[in-house]
């Protein structure tokens, strides 16, 4: 199956509900930190996508450009989804495995990041991600959450390394994709939520993860395209196919990345502005049309060579590419209307 998903968005193998497979080894819940050591964020080797470097961030799909950094008003913080699966010999990722850097910078970063270069200087923490089975284990499920806790604990501590030595008051724009988009939820509900830090945040885009009505006291879901404090979320789906082993219903928050509403409105492929799937330098234009259906969304598939052998009805992996030029687009505006305010 997975060569079907690198066809629908070269990202690796995210799609939950194919997972069966955990680590060799089940680490000891008290030993985390010994066997990982932590990550020190004044490195640049514990970043994927930092200003100022090269780095695969800065890639760009053919005819399309990038705000100079120097110039860009707004930081965007993004988080990468779960890269780190198949038999691996622990619950988090190695942060010295260059293999799976590498991975991460040539799929993730390369295909999720680069939708933010245009909006903003990119940042990208490494982080020590749990593993993929933490969220389908019934056994090991202590091991589990601990593994999700050293990861924010990553992420965490490379946001206040961000705040404290990058930041210096600028607009922010936090972003990530599956449990990347857990891991943002958890840096709103942290730092944003009803605190001071609220006043500079243009945007979340807390994607591949269900997001609750109830999850957030002050900061609310994006009702509009130009609207700014406000969060943006979505799970793609097929037209008419509604998981029966993932949350749904209307207490789950979704974001048409199209028109960005959250009305139930059907959104035509013509009004889409473009995905970007297997071959990063074509642009799919008018390609997805969207509409919002009792906590996720659906979608239909644009006509790309192998569309033919792709039958799952989760687009999870596609999250993000399948509107890519609308996501990029969208995050410009908002920048420009927070400035514009402030």
């Amino acid at each position: 199956m997975k060569w079907l998903f690198l066809l629908l968005c070269c990202l690796p193998l995210l799609l939950l509900a194919q997972v069966s497979s955990g680590p060799k080894v089940i680490l000891d819940k008290e030993l985390f930190n010994e066997v990982l050591p932590a990550p020190n964020y004044a490195l640049p080797e514990f970043w994927a996508a930092f200003p100022g470097r090269k780095d695969a961030a800065d890639l760009l799909p053919a005819s399309l450009s990038a705000i100079p950094e120097e110039t860009a008003a707004a930081d965007v913080f993004y988080i990468y989804p779960t890269i780190y699966t198949g038999r691996k010999k622990g619950w988090n990722a190695d942060l010295q495995n260059q293999k799976l850097n590498k991975q991460i910078d040539s799929t993730a970063i390369k295909y999720q990041a680069t939708i933010f270069n245009g909006a903003g200087r990119v940042y990208a923490p490494r982080y020590r991600q749990a593993h993929i089975k933490v969220f389908f284990t019934k056994k090991d499920t202590l091991v589990a959450q601990k593994a999700l806790e050293l990861a924010y604990r990553d992420v965490k501590a490379a946001f206040t390394y961000y705040l404290e030595h990058e930041n210096r008051g600028r607009p922010i724009v936090l972003a990530g994709h599956s449990q990347g988009a857990l891991m943002v939820k958890r840096l709103l509900s942290d730092f944003f939520d009803g605190k001071p830090l609220q006043s500079q945040l243009v945007v979340a885009y807390v994607v591949g993860w269900p997001v609750y009505k109830t999850d957030f006291q002050n900061i609310p879901p994006c009702t509009r395209e130009d609207q700014t404090n406000c969060f943006c979320s979505w799970r793609t789906f097929k037209r008419g196919f509604v998981p029966r082993k993932l949350p749904v219903g209307d207490s789950i928050v979704v974001t048409n990345p199209i028109s960005w509403t959250t009305t139930p409105d059907y959104v035509p492929a013509e009004r889409s502005k473009g995905s970007v799937l297997r071959n990063f330098n074509k642009i799919y234009t008018q390609s997805v049309d969207a509409q919002i259906h009792q906590g996720i969304l659906w979608t239909h598939l644009p006509k790309f060579p192998g569309r033919i052998f792709i039958t799952t009805r989760n687009y999870h992996p596609g999250d993000f590419n399948l509107f890519y030029l609308d996501v990029r687009a969208n995050v410009k505006t908002r920048v420009e209307a927070f400035l514009r305010k402030r």
